[in-house]
């Protein structure tokens, strides 16, 4: 397969009205109306394989303070391969995901633990930017997850679990290919898909809730918090790396002892493939530091958003310049709202239902809830795969139809809800002018492609 362009660029933008201020963390899933079960990729095949194990949310059920989300913990889009670890592919964890419908501040930050910290609107988990090991098992410098399991990610930025089946994020879920410097060739091989495409002409779009009950949004936001209507900017996070030499130190000045930069590190938890321990390889290499950024040391703010208009605290899923995750990529080291505990086998994932509970019924509509969809189509001109990508997942199944100038069908795709992409093998077709058009039902967008 060729290597696909790596840059998003969005062509067409279809302007819908925002929500009024409801709930949510009930109606804000990306419910499975339709059946779609999981894809996934074997190493040495890029086409997806299909899985019988149903996708995203199944079920939301909710009292007067919590919301009971079913899932299986497995996205529609396209998952795997994996470089590490001895899981082949994501497996189904009948999560029963408790929320709370109206979270509170803590009173004390309590940190963010190992295992699920946050769930996305797909029903899958966010890990912490840590993984579980340190240097040299003396608990002081905690790796960076990021920086020594990217190997083992697939395109979407996510992996199961070593010895599990808990298919999990640690960072900002969109494929490695939008961003302007990739840190990984995977999608050269195989297609990008994610939850979302950072897109800089909008608000980021609500991608999930973390343990505390707190939205989490995409990577742009308002420059004004409480306004509206200033412009769109990338929300950049409070942390950088710290200026050190040596690791000698921990932030808050505590004495520890850690690895010289130029130590090579074969992670226990990652296979024997060795890392040199460059600064940024450690959780503890960075800081936070008040006003340089958008975000507090949680990685959010208190701000207005589309689904949230009169304001709520929101964490954001943060990227550099680059469109590559940024530290601490979803939330900072410590929750700002009251959470529970975290860790495998957590309430947070595995609870029960012991009270009375409403069962919501979502509509099976395309996601146009969000101020700006937009569509890209690449590579143009097109000699062998053409990708179809909308910058945000839809909560139904999306269309995209290939025309010649005639106006005749010549091929057809679904995108399917909760997955951006489709891709049409153009190789058969004669060379000359196309039209690509991107349906809903309701709303369509058609972007003219040359076929060589």
């Amino acid at each position: 397969m060729k290597k696909l362009a790596a840059i998003y660029l969005p062509l067409v933008f279809c302007t819908a009205v925002a929500h009024a201020q409801t709930d949510p963390v009930i109606t804000g899933w990306l419910f499975n109306t339709s059946g779609t079960t999981a894809r996934y990729y074997i190493t040495g095949n890029t086409t997806p394989q299909v899985d019988a194990t149903l996708a995203n949310v199944q079920q939301v059920r909710y009292s007067d303070n919590y919301v009971y989300v079913n899932a299986t913990g497995v996205p529609s889009y396209v998952t795997g391969p994996y470089a590490i670890g001895t899981v082949a592919k994501a497996l189904n964890n009948n999560y029963v995901i408790k929320l709370p419908r109206h979270p509170v501040a803590a009173p004390t930050p309590t940190a963010v633990g190992m295992g699920a910290i946050a769930v996305f609107i797909n029903g899958t988990v966010a890990y912490a930017a840590r993984d579980a090991a340190t240097y040299m098992n003396m608990g002081q410098w905690h790796q960076n997850a990021v920086y020594f399991e990217n190997l083992g990610f697939d395109c979407a930025h996510g992996h199961p679990g070593p010895m599990s089946a808990d298919y999990h994020v640690h960072q900002n879920p969109s494929a490695y290919n939008v961003s302007a410097v990739p840190t990984s060739n995977i999608c050269n091989v195989y297609l990008a898909d994610g939850l979302y495409v950072p897109n800089s002409a909008a608000h980021g779009p609500l991608i999930g809730f973390a343990s505390d009950g707190f939205p989490i949004y995409g990577a742009y936001g308002y420059t004004d918090p409480n306004d509206p209507s200033s412009p769109i900017k990338r929300m950049a996070p409070g942390y950088r790396l710290r200026s050190i030499t040596s690791r000698t130190t921990l932030p808050d000045g505590t004495s520890a002892t850690g690895p010289a930069f130029t130590d090579i590190i074969t992670s226990p938890l990652v296979g024997s493939t060795p890392l040199p321990a460059s600064l940024g390889a450690y959780e503890e290499d960075y800081e936070y530091v008040a006003g340089i950024g958008d975000l507090d040391e949680h990685n959010g703010r208190f701000c207005k958003t589309p689904e949230y208009p009169l304001g709520t605290y929101c964490y954001f899923a943060t990227i550099d310049a680059d469109r590559n995750p940024a530290f601490p990529y979803l939330i900072g080291k410590t929750y700002y709202g009251v959470a529970p505990a975290s860790g495998p086998g957590s309430s947070f994932v595995r609870s029960t239902v012991s009270e009375t509970v409403t069962t919501y019924t979502p509509t099976a509509v395309a996601r146009m809830d969000v101020p700006v969809v937009s569509v890209s189509v690449f590579p143009n001109p097109v000699s062998d795969l053409l990708v179809v990508q909308c910058s945000v997942a839809g909560t139904a199944d999306r269309h995209a139809i290939l025309t010649d100038m005639t106006g005749r069908v010549v091929q057809q795709q679904t995108i399917p809800q909760g997955s951006t992409m489709c891709y049409f093998n153009v190789e058969i077709l004669y060379a000359g002018t196309y039209m690509v058009t991107v349906t809903d039902g309701q709303n369509s967008t058609s972007s003219k492609v040359i076929i060589r």
